[in-house]
C-alpha cells in the first residue's frame, strides 16, 4: 500500500500526490503504461464531456467532468516532469505570463474602449509572442485538431481582419454557389473522389464557404450543423415510425419516402 493519507476533502496539491503515486512503482500499473500519445484520445473526450454538461446546463455534470479535464493536465504534466521536461509549476507559470502579457488594460498603462480593442490587442500581441510576421503565419498556426468547421472559420477570420473578403453577403453567397456549381461538375463526371478537382476537393470548397457565411453572419458553423443533424434526426425518426405499420424503408419507392419526408417537416413546424 502507498503511503497517502486519505481525508474528506482534497486539494490541488493532494491531485498531484495522487497522480505522482498512480505513476511510481507500486502505483498503477494501467497508469504507468501511458504516455502523451496513449492518452490524447482520453483528453479529448474528457473535453467533450464537459462541453456536453455546459450544453445541458447542468452545473454537477460540469463540475465533475472539469476535474476529468484538470486530472488529464495533470497526467500530461507529470509526464513531462519524469522525463526532465516541463513541470506543472511550469504550466501555471506559463498561463500566467501569458494573461498577464495579454492584458496590459488591466497590468499595464494601456487603454481601451471596449471588448473589440481587447480582442485586437490581444490578436496583435498573440501574433508578436509567437513570432508571426503575417497572416499566413497566423493562419498555419491554427491547429490542424480542431474540428474542420472551426478551423475554417478562424482561418477565414483571420483573413477578414486583414482585409481579404468576398464583398459582402451577396458575394459570399455567389461564390457558395460557384463551388456548388463546381461540385455538382465533378460528381457528374465521375472517377476517384480524391482526383484533383474531385468531389472531396469540391465537397471541401463547398464546406469551406458555407463556413463563412456563417461567420458572417455570427454563427458557430459547428452549432449549425450540430442542429441540422438534431433535424434531420428527428424528421427520420417521424419517417420511420409512420413506416412502423407497413413496408420497411427499404422497400418503399422514392416517391413515398418524400411525401412521408414532407409531412415530417410540416410536422415539425405545426
Amino acid at each position: 500500500m502507498v503511503d497517502f493519507q486519505c481525508k474528506e476533502c482534497y486539494d490541488f496539491s493532494d491531485l498531484l500526490k495522487i497522480m505522482k503515486l498512480l505513476r511510481a512503482p507500486g502505483g498503477c500499473p494501467w497508469d504507468r503504461e501511458q504516455t502523451h500519445e496513449s492518452i490524447r484520445r482520453n483528453f479529448l473526450e474528457e473535453t467533450y464531456e464537459a462541453v456536453d454538461a455546459i450544453d445541458r446546463a447542468d452545473p454537477h455534470a460540469l463540475c465533475e467532468e472539469l476535474g476529468d479535464v484538470l486530472m488529464q493536465v495533470v497526467f500530461h504534466s507529470i509526464l513531462e516532469e519524469e522525463t526532465g521536461g516541463f513541470t506543472m509549476d511550469d504550466v501555471v507559470n506559463g498561463v500566467c505570463q501569458k494573461l498577464i502579457y495579454r492584458h496590459p488594460h488591466v497590468f499595464g498603462d494601456v487603454r481601451v474602449s471596449g471588448s473589440g480593442d481587447v480582442l485586437t490587442n490581444w490578436e496583435v500581441l498573440k501574433r508578436r509572442e509567437k513570432g508571426q510576421a503575417s497572416t499566413a503565419d497566423a493562419m498555419d498556426a491554427v491547429a490542424r485538431t480542431l474540428p474542420a468547421l472551426w478551423r475554417s472559420e478562424k482561418i477565414q477570420d483571420k483573413a477578414a481582419k486583414a482585409g481579404f473578403v468576398w464583398p459582402g453577403e451577396d458575394g459570399a453567397l455567389r461564390k457558395l454557389e460557384e463551388e456548388t456549381a463546381e461540385l455538382r461538375q465533378a460528381a457528374q463526371a465521375g472517377g476517384p473522389a480524391d482526383r484533383p478537382h474531385g468531389v472531396r476537393e469540391e465537397a471541401g470548397d463547398v464546406l469551406f464557404m458555407a463556413s463563412e457565411i456563417a461567420r458572417r453572419f455570427g454563427v458557430d458553423p459547428e452549432e449549425a450543423l450540430h442542429g441540422a443533424c438534431d433535424k434531420f434526426e428527428g424528421r427520420f425518426r417521424s419517417v420511420e415510425d409512420a413506416c412502423a405499420d407497413g413496408a420497411p424503408l427499404s422497400e418503399r419507392s422514392g416517391e413515398e419516402l418524400l411525401e412521408l419526408w414532407a409531412l415530417a417537416k410540416k410536422k415539425e413546424r405545426s
